[in-house]
């Protein structure tokens, strides 16, 4: 196995809006990178909740 293939800290990053923890890109974020505000469904749904009280 290659040891490049593990490193992915070329990949893009940003913080959750929720948690503020940093989260990289995923491949199955490629067509909406930009939109993508949040590092899981549980924080994406965590957002709503507290919104909505």
């Amino acid at each position: 196995m290659c040891a490049s293939k593990a490193n992915k800290s070329y990949l893009p990053t940003r913080l959750c809006k929720t948690c503020g923890r940093p989260f990289s890109w995923r491949k199955k974020w490629a067509n909406n990178w930009e939109q993508v505000q949040y590092c899981s469904d549980r924080c994406r749904m965590h957002k709503k909740q507290k919104s909505g009280q």
